[in-house]
C-alpha cells in the first residue's frame, strides 16, 4: 500500500471519527432538549429497565463470579510464593470495588445492549417506522432514545453492585475451598481495605458507561440504511464502537474520581 493511500485511509478513519462524534454530540442535545420540553414516556422507561437491567442479570452474574474465581485463584498462587496469602481478601476486594466489578462486567453488559439497541431501532429505519413516527406528529428522540438513555444511566450502577457482590463472594467461596483461608478473615480483610472512595470511584464510573452504551446504540440503530444488511452492519459497528469507548472512558474516568 503506498504513503498516500495509508494517509487517505488514516485521514477517512478521523473523518468519520468526528463525524460521530459530532452526530452523537446533536442526537444528546436533542435529547436533552426533548427531555425538558416534552411528556416523559414513563411507561416505556420503565419497559427499557426490563430489557437493560433485568434481562442483563444473567449475563453480568456469569462475568461477576468466572472473573471472582479466576481472580482469587490467580492472586492466591501468586501470594501463597511470597506467604502474603492472607492479603488476597484486601486484593481482590479493592479489584472487584475499583475496577472488575463495574467496568468489566459494564463492558460486557454494554455489548449486548447496544447489540439489541442498533438491531430494534436499525430495524424500525430500514422499514419507514421512524418515519412513520415523525408523519404521526410524535418525536422519536422522546419515543425511542430518551427512555432507553436514561434506563441505561439508572440500571448500570444496580448491575455493577449486584456484580460486585457475586465477584466478591465467589472468591471468598473459592479462597476457603481451595487454599483454606476463612471466610470471615476474607471478608473482614476486604472490607478494612476498602473505602467510601474506592466504591465511589468504581461505581460512579457505571452511569457514564450505561449512558454510553444507549446513546450510541441509539445512533447506530436510528440512522441505518440498506435493508437487512444494513441493520447487520449497524449492530456490529455499535458493539465495536461501544467497547472501545467504555475502555477509553474508563481510563479517563479512572484517573479522574481518584485524582479527586
Amino acid at each position: 500500500m503506498s504513503a498516500v493511500a495509508k494517509r487517505g485511509g488514516t485521514g477517512s478513519a478521523i473523518a468519520r471519527f468526528f463525524q460521530t462524534f459530532g452526530a452523537v454530540s446533536v442526537l444528546t442535545g436533542r435529547m436533552v432538549r426533548a427531555l425538558f420540553t416534552t411528556r416523559f414516556e414513563f411507561g416505556s422507561f420503565l419497559y427499557q429497565v426490563e430489557q437493560i437491567g433485568v434481562r442483563s442479570l444473567g449475563i453480568g452474574a456469569a462475568t461477576a463470579v468466572f472473573v471472582g474465581i479466576v481472580m482469587a485463584i490467580q492472586f492466591a498462587f501468586a501470594l501463597e510464593k511470597f506467604g502474603a496469602i492472607d492479603t488476597i481478601g484486601r486484593i481482590v476486594g479493592l479489584s472487584e470495588v475499583r475496577e472488575l466489578a463495574p467496568s468489566l462486567t459494564a463492558l460486557v453488559v454494554a455489548s449486548r445492549v447496544a447489540a439489541g439497541m442498533a438491531a430494534e431501532l436499525g430495524s424500525m429505519a430500514v422499514t419507514e417506522q421512524i418515519d412513520a413516527i415523525r408523519a404521526l406528529g410524535a418525536d422519536p428522540i422522546r419515543k425511542l432514545v430518551i427512555p432507553r438513555v436514561l434506563a441505561g444511566i439508572v440500571v448500570m450502577p444496580l448491575i455493577s453492585c449486584f456484580a460486585l457482590v457475586l465477584g466478591v463472594g465467589a472468591a471468598l467461596i473459592v479462597s476457603r475451598v481451595s487454599f483454606g483461608i476463612p471466610g470471615p478473615f476474607f471478608l473482614s480483610t476486604a472490607l478494612d481495605a476498602i473505602v467510601l472512595k474506592d466504591f465511589t470511584a468504581g461505581v460512579g464510573k457505571t452511569p457514564f458507561f450505561g449512558f454510553l452504551m444507549a446513546i450510541l446504540g441509539c445512533h447506530y440503530g436510528i440512522n441505518t440504511t440498506g435493508g437487512t444488511e444494513g441493520v447487520g452492519r449497524s449492530t456490529t459497528t455499535a458493539v465495536v464502537v461501544v467497547s472501545i469507548a467504555i475502555l477509553i472512558a474508563d481510563a479517563i474516568l479512572t484517573q479522574l474520581f481518584l485524582s479527586l
